[in-house]
């Protein structure tokens, strides 16, 4: 018995100290010489990635033993950097760092019901697969869909309802064509959130899900977070069987196709339901009932939730897409006609493009700007060509600016009979010459930033 105990505390010591000794080698900064090497990372960074090792085990809030995926999770941690072509330390790539960080915690509860899965099935593996320090995060997810964690199955009569109906408290459905059905969700409250799980087929049992959206798991849900930004659409084929080949063709939580899709447009995220990215505009373009449905939609997911503010980071955010699908003059026709602020700037890098791809743009802003009454505020950066004549009409414009336009060489003298403007922005403009009457709006109180 003295043997076996002494055995059982030093297992104990050893497990401690495993993670002892992790924490202190992630966590704490490193002094070699003169020069001190900051901490690779926060201690709540550390926990958050032990705890996802479903091997983890925890008493409480306190950590007793570190999983045996732990050092795993704390490679593919590390090895996160920006695809973008932008030098080391520059604000693009750690803008970009810091959004792809953000997305690995968000999807972190993902990484987990993987994990269960391949402690379950890796025996069911080829032999080169069941080595989990050979395959990343992306291998990992297309290695574990075909395997499933317990399931639960909703009534005959329910998965038949849901079927014919597609509709759930919390969601509205905005239109049923002849192949598609699309509902929005944009209830904030519980009944949301509901809604969420619903159309993503989860029963409020983490690792019961239809889908692999974060807004639809109860143990972990995002739904709060893209909700405040704006609407949750989700995209269903109105016949299952005619959009799947193999597989199951209806969830087995929620009756609904297992084939669907879930779009927010102030994220500029457009997922299937294994919460994998889709080519929107092949998808749209290839689905003309769908394309002629959301571009009004499109265009309102570019608003603030209050609908009063546009604001466009061209082509980082979905406003590329849009313009791509629709054209640039059918922005200014569909978004809100009471907007107070509207802010084009033009991206200096993001996800899978360079500044270099959009160096020569050179927009015709459409003669639709003067139809929006409310304006306050306006901001062409990078992206501005000419400004059209009804500019003049917009009557509670306040402050203009128009900066680092290289393409712009003259603004109508119409701005000059603006009664409530107070202030005009131009720095950055090589080759624009101010109409006299512009010019001597300086007189009457106006500031001009060159």
């Amino acid at each position: 018995m003295a043997i076996k105990f002494s055995n059982i505390v030093k297992t104990v010591i050893l497990e401690q100290g495993r993670y002892e000794l992790l924490l202190k080698t992630y966590t704490e900064p490193k002094k070699k010489g003169d020069k001190v090497k900051p901490a690779r990372m926060s201690k709540e960074e550390f926990d958050k990635i032990i705890s996802a090792d479903p091997t983890t085990r925890k008493d409480g809030d306190k950590i007793k033993k570190a999983g045996k995926y732990v050092n795993w999770l704390l490679r593919q941690f590390l090895q996160i950097e920006p695809n973008i072509e932008a030098d080391y330390g520059t604000p693009a790539f750690k803008a970009e760092k810091s959004e792809k960080l953000r997305l690995f915690f968000e999807d972190l509860y993902k990484v987990t019901q993987d994990l269960e899965k391949f402690e379950r099935f890796k025996n069911k593996l080829d032999r080169e697969d069941r080595d989990i320090n050979k395959i990343s995060i992306e291998r990992l997810n297309d290695l574990m869909l075909p395997f499933s964690l317990e399931k639960t199955k909703a009534t005959k009569d329910e998965k038949e309802e849901a079927a014919k109906t597609y509709e759930h408290p919390g969601g509205e459905v905005i239109f049923r064509g002849a192949n598609w059905t699309v509902v929005r969700i944009s209830d904030s409250s519980q009944l949301g959130k509901d809604a969420a799980c619903f159309y993503g087929g989860n029963d409020q049992k983490p690792g019961k899900g239809e889908s692999g959206w974060c807004t639809s798991s109860p143990g972990g849900s995002m739904f709060n977070h893209y909700i405040k930004s704006g609407p949750l659409y989700v995209v269903l084929p109105n016949k299952a069987e005619e959009f799947m080949s193999g597989g199951p063709k209806v969830g087995q939580v929620s009756g609904l196709p297992a084939k669907r899709y879930q779009f927010h447009f102030p994220s500029n995220q457009f997922m299937d339901a294994n919460d994998r990215s889709i080519d929107l505009i092949s998808f749209l373009n290839s689905n003309p009932e769908l394309k002629d449905t959301f571009k009004p939609e499109f265009a309102k997911g570019m608003t603030s939730m209050d609908g009063k503010k546009v604001n466009i980071d061209y082509p980082r955010d979905a406003s590329s897409k849009y313009i791509a699908l629709y054209g640039f003059d059918e922005l200014f026709q569909n978004l809100p006609k009471d907007i107070t602020s509207f802010d084009f700037t033009k991206s200096s890098g993001g996800y899978g493009y360079r500044s270099e791809d959009v160096k020569d743009l050179a927009l015709d802003i459409p003669e639709k700007l003067g139809d929006y009454k409310n304006l306050m505020a306006v901001h062409f950066e990078g992206i501005l060509k000419s400004l059209p004549k009804s500019i003049g009409q917009l009557e509670n414009l306040q402050f203009l600016s128009i900066p680092n336009n290289p393409n712009l060489k003259t603004i109508p003298e119409e701005v000059a009979s603006l009664p409530n403007l107070k202030v005009i922005n131009i720095q950055g403009n090589s080759q624009l010459k101010l109409p006299e009457a512009v010019e001597k709006l300086a007189e009457e109180g106006v500031f001009i930033s060159r």
